[in-house]
């Protein structure tokens, strides 16, 4: 397994124009040995026979479908309307 040093973490904390204390790079590398190793461990998992994924769960969509409803109450909620043309609220045009 490689394991980080702190000399590693001072690097990637210079890249990503991070100024850390002493003793923040060495927790630091700490905890970035134990997620390391932690991943050496998945590594010997069998995954031959299991499909890549882009999601862990099951993604599907959750909103109802749209489906065209006449509103009953129509001409009463034209009727507050700043402006109407024919049976449609007319709104500034956006370009």
């Amino acid at each position: 397994m490689t394991k980080l040093d702190r000399e590693e973490v001072q690097k990637v904390a210079h890249l990503a124009r991070l100024e850390l204390t002493k003793s923040e790079e060495e927790a630091f590398s700490k905890q970035l040995n134990d997620i390391l190793e932690y991943f050496e461990q998945l590594q010997e998992l069998n995954t031959d026979n299991v499909q890549p994924t882009i999601h862990a769960i099951e993604m599907r969509n959750v909103m109802r479908t749209d489906k065209r409803e006449d509103y009953p109450q129509r001409d009463e909620i034209l009727q507050v309307a700043p402006e109407q043309e024919g049976e449609f609220f007319k709104v500034p045009k956006i370009l």
